[in-house]
């Protein structure tokens, strides 16, 4: 199933999406959903990120070609790297990435899982029982002080920094997906979710031993190789197989 969230008369709403299409969605997103009357195309609808998370766990160095574009010295990780972004970075699908001034901002695409059930200590064995499905996302990054600073929290955390969407597609093998970033329709990010370090499963069992993972929480995996800097005025569409393309544009901030 796919899942949609709109605004109706500034209110936010549920939708499932079949074939393009819209249908108004009756239930609660995290027990069952039934379909409604239809509303309209996908395309044609003021989308909202398809989760209000309370969290944003993000994953750093999780393909090893993109661990390579930082160095032939960085070794691989040996477990999962973790930040957060914060909720004030979440960007729907269509929305406007507004840049601060840098001298590179790049795209990141990724596959990012959100929760369905509440998830403390849970085994790697069980984890994808507590997830309610994917979606795309894309981590925004201001290189220049993500070098400057040493960790991510401010490069990563600027308003915008956190598109998502289109939908929550709920019935999904993660572990074989392929993923792409196309900025201005030039392929850039091109690969597959096999190729993760640390696989879905892993990670949500990791992140819980840490912290309660609530409802609605998302997890970004991590970026393949490719990652390119941005310029006010592209186009970025991330697509991940089997759920959609997530497509921003940019433009400089105020």
């Amino acid at each position: 199933m796919k899942i949609a969230r709109f605004a109706e008369n500034g209110r936010p709403q549920l939708g499932i999406v079949e074939d393009g299409t819209v249908y108004r969605a009756e239930g609660d997103l995290f027990g069952s959903l039934r379909k409604g009357a239809a509303v309209g195309p996908l395309d044609s609808l003021d989308l909202l990120t398809p989760v209000d998370p309370g969290k944003i766990v993000a994953i750093g160095l999780n393909y090893a070609l993109h661990v390579a574009e930082g160095g032939a010295d960085r070794a691989l990780p040996t477990e999962p790297i973790i930040f957060m972004k914060p909720t004030t970075a979440l960007l729907p699908h269509g929305g406007v990435i507004e840049m601060p001034p840098a001298n590179r901002i790049d795209h990141e695409a990724e596959l990012c899982i959100v929760m369905g059930k509440r998830a403390y200590r849970v085994s790697e064995a069980d984890a994808l029982d507590y997830v309610l499905g994917y979606t795309c996302g894309n981590d925004v990054s201001h290189r220049d002080q993500q070098r400057k600073d040493g960790q991510w929290v401010r490069a990563k955390g600027y308003n915008t920094f956190a598109p998502l969407g289109p939908v929550i597609e709920t019935e999904l093998d993660p572990n074989n997906l392929t993923i792409e970033a196309r900025l201005n329709g030039e392929v850039k990010q091109h690969s597959h979710t096999s190729n993760l370090i640390f696989n879905p499963a892993f990670l949500v069992s990791f992140i819980s031993q840490v912290m309660t993972l609530e409802p609605g929480d998302v997890i970004m995996t991590g970026t393949p190789e490719g990652v390119s800097p941005m310029k006010p005025g592209d186009t970025i569409e991330v697509e991940v197989e089997g759920i959609g393309v997530l497509r921003n544009t940019t433009r400089a901030r105020d």
